[in-house]
């Protein structure tokens, strides 16, 4: 067995329509409803024009600096695809740039999740095809390997396995358990909508501020008195 060189089969199951019922809903609020626990990805800047990412994780797992296994994932991968690469957090080579974005594009690819760099990033920016990335540089990839896809990866933090759903905006990227997707769908909907509601409640006025004081009484913090005669 090829220990830390392998490829394994696509064997996890598709979600369907339930990718695109996430698709409108602010990964802030998805993070929210995982009780702000969801680990990581903190490290990992947008750096296309802003399209949402939406799409199941095809994961790879790479020497930093060496995207072989990246080329392998995109002969592979399915349209909707999410290509979560874990590279070690390493900036001194990128992974993809212009070229591989065209490829993938080809076939449907959603967009990366890639814990290192980047390059090419003037045709990036212009790119409707999401790029999340630990940062840029000028340097090129190698193609030797080794490598692995399908296998659980860590990326900024946050483990992705195969199969997860990969959400992403402006405020950063985010893995959901496939296990998961459904029932978070329901909780992160009515967070938008609490959101939504509050919204109006501050722009009409009539937001109510009380809790502010009650909590940091509650917390057991002091308000101190003035001297008296202080200010005289």
């Amino acid at each position: 067995m090829s220990i830390g060189n392998r490829i394994y089969p696509r064997i996890w199951p598709a979600l369907g329509e339930l990718v695109e019922q996430y698709r409108d809903l602010p990964v802030a609020n998805i993070s929210d409803s995982m009780q702000r626990m969801a680990g990581g990805g903190c490290n990992l800047r947008p750096y296309h024009d802003g399209t949402y990412l939406c799409g199941q994780a095809l994961t790879v797992r790479v020497r930093p600096g060496d995207n072989l296994m990246v080329h392998q994932a995109i002969e592979m991968a399915q349209p909707g695809d999410v290509i979560v690469v874990e590279a070690g957090g390493d900036l001194t080579n990128s992974i993809i740039g212009e070229f591989i974005l065209a490829y993938a594009a080809r076939k449907g690819v959603a967009g990366f999740v890639i814990d290192g760099a980047i390059r090419d990033l003037g045709a990036i920016r212009k790119s409707s095809m999401a790029v999340y990335a630990a940062g840029v540089t000028h340097r090129g990839p190698y193609k030797v390997g080794p490598g692995e896809i399908n296998v659980p990866v860590v990326i900024g933090q946050m483990t992705v396995q195969p199969g997860d759903l990969i959400v992403g905006d402006d405020d950063g990227v985010l893995a959901i358990a496939a296990a998961d997707a459904a029932a978070l769908l329901q909780a992160a909907r009515k967070k938008h909508e609490a959101e939504e509601g509050n919204w109006a409640r501050i722009k009409d006025g009539t937001d109510d501020r009380s809790w502010v004081e009650k909590a940091v009484r509650a917390s057991g913090c002091e308000f101190v008195e003035p001297a008296a005669g202080a200010g005289n």
